[in-house]
């Protein structure tokens, strides 16, 4: 008994990680209906970078975030305003196969920089050290940090989503945007500043990764597929939902990999197929007024 519970507490706490790696696409695509098949290889982009400034500073990766963030938020910024607002329409074909071959040149280029050499970034001691929760049930500090984040940024995108002058903007770009530019409202900003926060939270999910694991310029599309699969179980627009979707598929993969060390994948794939089938709208799709 002890055992399954210390396996679904770790899966709990990886789909934090999941659910970070999917809230910034649920938010790009809640905003203007883009599927951006990047995400993956910017989540890998974003370890890279922390990467470097961890190497040049002598710095914790934790520390980092201060650094990492910013420069991707500004990196999405620039990408949205000069590259993918120009693909933007009533096509969803254009954006699918611009951010495709973004996600090549991005591969390419690590692996023109870095070489195909795996990684890992050090965070010292943290990366040990556990608590005990319960008898005989262990939480590991930087997992049960990585969840709290994982809470937080989503709480804080609910609350700039819900109670801003710039959530509003999202909201009204998203509903109609021909509307919201008679208003006065430049679309191409609020399309970009959805994009910098987008990645700003891949540059936390990025770093957590670097830490977590080894990684390399090729992981990228595992990790998109690990956060739309989170996308999908919460339900499309939802971001809490996107936290749900993290936990369901780290518990999957926690008890697939306890069963038979290689399931752990397949487990995950298997419930999200699972729940595909039987609610293909996902636990909490965004209501439409």
């Amino acid at each position: 008994m002890t055992l399954w519970l210390n396996i679904i507490l770790q899966g709990v706490l990886v789909g934090g990680l999941y659910a970070m790696f999917a809230a910034g696409l649920s938010l790009i695509f809640g905003v203007m209906r883009l599927v951006n098949i990047a995400h993956g290889d910017l989540i890998v982009l974003a370890a890279y970078i922390a990467l470097m400034v961890t190497t040049g500073l002598g710095i914790n990766p934790l520390l980092a975030l201060v650094i990492v963030v910013p420069v991707m938020a500004l990196i999405g910024y620039g990408l949205q305003r000069g590259l993918l607002n120009r693909t933007l329409g009533d096509d969803l074909l254009p954006p699918l196969l611009v951010t495709f071959g973004l996600s090549i040149i991005i591969q390419n280029g690590l692996l023109e920089l870095f070489t195909a050499d795996s990684r890992k970034l050090q965070a010292g001691p943290i990366e040990v050290q556990s608590f005990q929760a319960l008898p005989g049930v262990w939480i590991g500090a930087l997992p049960l940090i990585q969840f709290v984040l994982a809470i937080a940024v989503i709480a804080g995108l609910q609350w700039l989503f819900y109670r801003t002058a710039l959530g509003r903007a999202f909201r009204a770009t998203s509903d109609d945007q021909a509307v919201a530019q008679l208003m006065g409202l430049d679309t191409r900003h609020v399309f970009a500043m959805a994009m910098a926060l987008s990645l700003a939270v891949v540059a936390i999910a990025g770093v957590f990764l670097a830490v977590r694991a080894n990684f390399d310029p090729s992981i990228g599309p595992a990790r998109l597929i690990f956060g739309f699969e989170a996308v999908i179980i919460g339900g499309l627009g939802s971001l809490w939902g996107t936290l749900i979707g993290g936990i369901i598929l780290g518990v999957a993969q926690a008890i697939g990999a306890q069963i038979d060390p290689g399931w752990q994948l397949l487990a995950g794939h298997i419930a999200f197929l699972a729940i595909l089938a039987f609610r293909p709208q996902g636990f909490f799709p965004k209501v439409s007024h």
